[in-house]
């Protein structure tokens, strides 16, 4: 039995043009929502450092109640994504594959947190969640073929490793090193390179 089909055939120059085109369009795509990881790191980096002051420098006994900050992220969040829920915008396979990875780590975070509130926050907290930092942006990065993500990955991972080398109230700072890193960093290159390639 013979079957018709139409198969479109690719040469490997075009499948790599393919893949470059994914690539860029998802790089467009994350430069556009730059935005999220700004507000998400300048607001994790406000808590960490903020928490460090409260309870090394001030002494403040609930130095914990900065993390309500996050509260501004998800109401951010809710609002940004509505409004660009509104704008169509095609979808690439790159793309699904950076959605489900920071899906994937969102809900990481959260299973996380509620370890720690069973098994207590005074342990070494921090070494953990920024080395979620890394794994998060490492791979962006990677997809992507940003190399500030990746390097800003690594960097993350370097600073978990030594942050176990410090107390707890110090981890605070190297967690806001790794934000800083890993993410701020990363999405300010992403607009600038967008900004020069729309002049």
């Amino acid at each position: 039995k013979c079957l018709n089909m139409t198969e479109e055939h690719f040469s490997p120059e075009q499948s790599l043009q393919l893949i470059r085109s994914m690539i860029d369009k998802t790089k467009e795509g994350m430069s556009d929502k730059s935005i999220y990881f700004l507000v998400w790191g300048w607001l994790t980096f406000l808590a960490c450092t903020g928490q460090f002051i409260l309870k090394h420098i001030l002494q403040y006994e609930k130095h914990y109640l900065v993390w309500l900050l996050i509260i501004i992220g998800v109401l951010f969040s809710v609002y940004q994504g509505r409004k660009d829920g509104k704008i169509s915008r095609a979808k690439t396979y790159v793309g699904d594959s950076i959605r489900f990875l920071w899906t994937g780590m969102g809900i990481s975070y959260f299973v996380l947190s509620m370890i720690l509130s069973r098994l207590g926050w005074d342990t070494a907290v921090f070494p953990f969640f920024i080395m979620l930092y890394g794994l998060g942006t490492f791979v962006s990065g990677s997809i992507l073929r940003f190399r500030p993500l990746v390097a800003g990955g690594i960097m993350a991972w370097a600073l978990a490793i030594g942050a176990v080398y410090v107390s707890y109230d110090y981890q605070m700072l190297f967690a806001a090193a790794a934000i800083l890193t890993s993410y701020i960093i990363p999405a300010y290159l992403m607009r600038y390179k967008k900004n020069i390639r729309q002049r």
